[in-house]
C-alpha cells in the first residue's frame, strides 16, 4: 500500500507545472527537512510548515488534477521529507518510511488519512444543506400538525407531515427558510440560508391521503407547523488538497456564520460564487479589502486619492452549491467583514 501511495505522490503531470502558476513557489523561511505526521495534523498545516503559500501544495508534490481531488494519501506515522534539490533542481516533497514510535503493527488500513483542514470545525456543514436554492423547498414535504396540537415541539415528540412519497426515506432533516443571500454587486438572489431545526424519523407511513407520522429524534430548535422537511444526506467528505483556482475568481463575502459582524481564523463564511462560477472543493481564495477613497484639502486645492486594495487573508472552500459556497478562514491579518472581496491568489 505504501509503495502505491508513494508512486502516486511522485507521479509527474507534464501539464501541471505551467498550468498552476508561472511564478515559482517559495519555501517557508523555517521549512524543516522532514516532518513526522501525527494525529491532528492537516494537509494545510503540513503545507504551511514547508511553503510560504500553503495553497501551492500540489506543485511541491507534483500532483496532477486527479491526485488533487483524491489526496487521502498521508497517514499518522508517515514521514514527509523535503528534497531541497528535487527534479530539475526544484524543491519537492516525498514520503519516507513509516515512523514507528513503539513496537506494533502499523497499516494504512487502520489509520485514517489526515484531513485537508480541521474536520471538527466544518463537520456540521458537511451533513446539513444550510443553503437552499431558490424554489428547492416549494411543494416539498412540510409539517402540517404536531403532537396534541402544540404550537412548537421538541425532541421525543410526534409531528405529522404532508408530501412524503413512497418509498419512504426513514430520516429527515427539518428546516425553516432564513436569510436571503444576495450578490452584493448585482443584487441577484443566490439562495436562502436554511435554519436547521433538527431530525425526524418516520414511524408510520401514510395510507392514501394520510399524513406521515414522524418522531423528532433531534431538536436544535423548536419545530412547528409550516416547517420544511428534506431527506437526510450522508456527510460528503470530499477531502481535496488545498489548491488555487486556475480561472480568475472574483466574488464577495456575503455572510458570516452565526450572524456576527466580523470573522477571524477558523470562522465560516458564505461567498457569492459557486459551481456555476468554477468554484470547487479545496479551492483557496485570497481575502482582500477594497481601498477607500480619501479626500484632502491642500493649499493647492482638494485632492481625492484611492488607497490600494489590501490582501490580508486566505479562505479554504469546503462546500460548494450552485451559486454560493462555504469557506473556512485559514489566515486573517485583520477582521474579515461582509462585502470583502475573495479572489484567485
Amino acid at each position: 500500500m505504501r509503495s502505491i501511495i508513494s508512486a502516486l505522490l511522485l507521479t509527474i503531470s507534464s501539464s501541471w507545472a505551467l498550468a498552476q502558476s508561472a511564478a515559482p513557489f517559495e519555501l517557508a523561511p523555517d521549512a524543516p527537512d522532514r516532518h513526522i505526521v501525527v494525529k491532528g495534523d492537516t494537509l494545510w498545516g503540513i503545507s504551511a510548515r514547508f511553503l510560504k503559500d500553503p495553497y501551492r501544495w500540489p506543485e511541491i508534490w507534483r500532483l496532477n488534477d486527479e491526485q488533487v481531488r483524491n489526496p487521502h494519501l498521508i497517514y499518522p506515522g508517515q514521514v514527509v521529507i523535503l528534497d531541497r534539490n528535487g527534479l530539475g533542481g526544484n524543491p519537492q516533497l516525498r514520503l519516507g518510511r513509516m515512523y514507528k514510535a513503539e513496537p506494533r503493527i502499523y497499516s494504512t488500513s487502520e489509520l485514517d488519512a489526515i484531513p485537508a483542514i480541521p474536520q471538527n470545525v466544518i463537520e456540521p456543514f458537511l451533513s446539513q444543506p444550510l443553503v437552499i436554492e431558490d424554489g428547492a423547498l416549494s411543494g416539498g414535504p412540510r409539517v402540517v400538525a404536531t403532537e396534541e396540537g402544540r404550537v412548537n415541539v421538541g425532541q421525543s415528540t410526534k409531528i405529522y407531515a404532508s408530501g412524503i412519497e413512497s418509498p419512504v426515506q426513514p430520516l429527515w432533516n427539518v428546516y425553516r427558510p432564513g436569510t436571503v443571500f444576495k450578490d452584493p454587486d448585482t443584487d441577484e438572489v443566490l439562495g436562502y440560508e436554511a435554519v436547521y431545526l433538527g431530525d425526524a424519523r418516520v414511524t408510520r407511513e401514510p395510507k392514501g391521503e394520510e399524513a406521515t407520522t414522524l418522531d423528532v429524534v433531534k431538536a436544535k430548535l423548536e419545530i412547528g407547523r409550516g416547517d420544511y422537511l428534506k431527506e437526510a444526506e450522508k456527510p460528503e467528505l470530499l477531502n481535496y488538497a488545498p489548491h488555487a483556482p486556475r480561472a480568475q475568481i472574483n466574488g464577495k463575502i456575503i455572510s458570516i456564520y452565526g450572524g456576527v459582524g466580523e470573522a477571524g481564523k477558523f470562522s465560516i463564511v458564505t461567498i457569492s460564487r459557486g459551481k456555476r462560477d468554477g468554484i470547487e472543493h479545496g479551492h483557496v481564495l485570497a481575502i482582500s479589502r477594497t481601498g477607500e477613497s480619501v479626500t484632502n484639502n491642500f493649499d493647492d486645492g482638494k485632492q481625492t486619492t484611492r488607497l490600494p486594495d489590501e490582501r490580508y487573508g486566505l479562505l479554504f472552500i469546503f462546500r460548494v452549491f450552485e451559486r454560493v459556497s462555504y469557506g473556512l478562514v485559514m489566515e486573517a491579518a485583520r477582521p474579515v467583514l461582509p462585502r470583502d472581496t475573495v479572489l484567485t491568489p
